[in-house]
C-alpha cells in the first residue's frame, strides 16, 4: 500500500540510536557474564518474552546478505532460546546468492541489500505459488569506508575523491585531492590498496548507487552487485574485505559499520557539502534513511534512498537490508516459522538489537507496514 503522507519517513519516528564500541559477537576469552561460553551475547529474558513462537517448528533455512549477519546471529540466538525445537539456519554469503537460493526454492527467506529487480520478481512467481517475492526492509545502517594508513587516524573524503580512489585514478595517499580535504594531516606517499567484494553483493550495489548519484562525472558505471571498476583487489564477503583492510597498510575498503567496530578499523568521514564532514554511525545513517520513500507497491516495501543528501549530520552511504519472502505461496512446512521469526525481528525488541549493535532500526512508520505484511503472509 502507498503511504498517504507522500511516503516520507519521519526522522522523529526513529527514536534514540546507540552505537556500541564493538559487537558482542566478536568477543572471546571474556569473563563478562552477559556472554555465553562461545563469546556471543546471552539471550535476554526481556527479548525472549517478546518472541511469539506460535506454531513454529522444525528447521528454517535462509541465506544471503553478509551485511546483516551480525544482527541475524543475535536474532537467531534469542529466537531459538525462546522457541524450543525450532532451528533457524542463516547462511551468510551475499545478496546475489541469497536471491538465487530463494528463487530456487531452497530457503524460506533471503537477505538482500538491494530490492528485487523486475526479472527476479518474475522468476519468483515459479516458487511463490499464486504470489511473488516481496521486499521487507528489516535492517538499516551505514556502509563504512574503512582505511588503514600508518600514522593517519582521521580522514575525510568526498564523493568524487572516493570514486577516483576506487576506479584506480588516485593511486597514492598523498594525492593532492586527498590533501586538500585533509588540511593539517600528514599523509604518506603509500600506495593505495583498494579492496572490493569479489562476489555479487548488495553492499557493492549500494556503494555504486551513492557514487553514481553523488559523483556522476567520476563514477560512470551503473550500480550493480558485481564490482564494475578496474583495479583494486577482491575479497569475499564484508568480513573478508574488513580483514584485508585491517591487515594491509595503505588499504581502503567498504563494509557495514559493525565490521569496522568489531575490528577497530578507522572509518572515513564523508564531506557531503554540509557544514561539517559526517562520521559513519547508526545515528547519522538513520538521518539519511528517515528521508527514504517507498518505491514498492502493495505489500512490497522497497525503499528509494537519497544518496545526495546534504542534511546536517546525515551520512549518505547507507543501505537497507531486505528480507525477501513470498507474499503468497510460502511452503506450508515453514510458513509458521517464517512468520514467527520475522515478527520477532520486526518487533520493538528485535529492532532494539539493531540500535545496540551499530545498525539503524527501520523507522517506526515503515516498520508498522512491515509487520502488517508479515502477518498477511500465506
Amino acid at each position: 500500500m502507498k503511504l498517504q503522507r507522500k511516503n516520507m519517513l519521519r526522522a522523529s519516528a526513529l527514536g534514540a540510536l546507540v552505537v556500541s564500541g564493538a559487537l558482542v559477537l566478536t568477543a572471546c576469552g571474556s569473563d563478562d557474564n552477559t556472554k555465553a561460553a562461545d563469546g556471543t551475547a546471552k539471550p535476554s529474558a526481556a527479548a525472549a518474552g517478546d518472541i511469539k513462537c506460535g506454531d513454529a517448528k522444525g528447521k528454517l533455512l535462509a541465506s544471503g546478505s553478509s551485511a546483516q549477519k551480525n544482527a541475524v546471529d543475535l536474532w537467531v540466538k534469542n529466537y531459538m532460546a525462546a522457541c524450543s525445537g525450532v532451528e533457524v539456519n542463516y547462511k551468510s554469503s551475499s545478496s546475489g546468492e541469497g536471491i538465487v537460493a530463494f528463487n530456487q526454492g531452497t530457503v524460506g527467506f533471503a537477505g538482500s541489500d538491494s530490492a528485487l529487480k523486475p526479472e527476479q520478481v518474475e522468476e519468483s512467481k515459479k516458487i511463490c505459488t499464486g504470489g511473488q517475492g516481496i521486499n521487507l526492509p528489516m535492517v538499516g545502517g551505514p556502509i563504512a569506508l574503512g582505511f588503514n594508513v600508518a600514522g593517519v587516524d582521521k580522514l575525510t573524503l568526498d564523493a568524487p575523491t572516493i570514486a577516483n580512489i576506487f576506479n584506480d585514478k588516485i593511486k597514492k595517499w598523498d594525492d593532492e585531492a586527498i590533501k586538500k580535504l585533509n588540511p593539517g594531516v600528514t599523509l604518506p606517499s603509500t600506495a593505495i590498496q583498494a579492496f572490493h567484494r569479489s562476489e555479487d553483493s548488495g553492499t557493492t550495489e549500494n556503494l555504486g548507487k551513492y557514487l553514481k548519484a553523488a559523483a556522476p562525472a567520476e563514477w560512470t558505471y551503473d550500480a550493480a552487485k558485481k564490482w564494475p571498476a578496474p583495479g583494486g583487489q577482491g575479497a569475499t564477503g564484508s568480513a573478508g574485505v574488513a580483514s584485508q583492510v585491517k591487515a594491509v597498510d595503505g588499504a581502503i575498503g567498504y563494509f557495514e559499520l559493525s565490521y569496522a567496530s568489531s575490528q577497530s578499523i578507522n572509518t572515513v568521514d564523508v564531506n557531503t557539502g554540509a557544514a561539517a564532514p559526517v562520521k559513519a554511525s547508526a545515528e547519522s545513517a538513520s538521518k539519511a534513511i528517515a528521508a527514504a520513500k517507498i518505491a514498492g507497491t502493495g505489500s512490497d516495501l522497497a525503499l528509494k534512498l537519497d544518496y545526495t543528501t546534504k542534511a546536517e549530520g546525515a551520512y549518505p552511504i547507507v543501505l537497507v537490508t531486505y528480507e525477501v519472502v513470498c507474499d503468497k505461496g510460502n511452503k506450508p512446512e515453514t510458513l509458521a516459522t517464517v512468520k514467527s521469526f520475522l515478527n520477532y525481528t520486526a518487533s520493538d525488541a528485535g529492532q532494539k538489537v539493531l540500535s545496540e549493535n551499530g545498525y539503524a532500526p527501520i523507522p517506526a512508520e515503515i516498520n508498522t507496514k512491515v509487520r502488517d505484511a508479515i502477518n498477511a503472509l500465506s
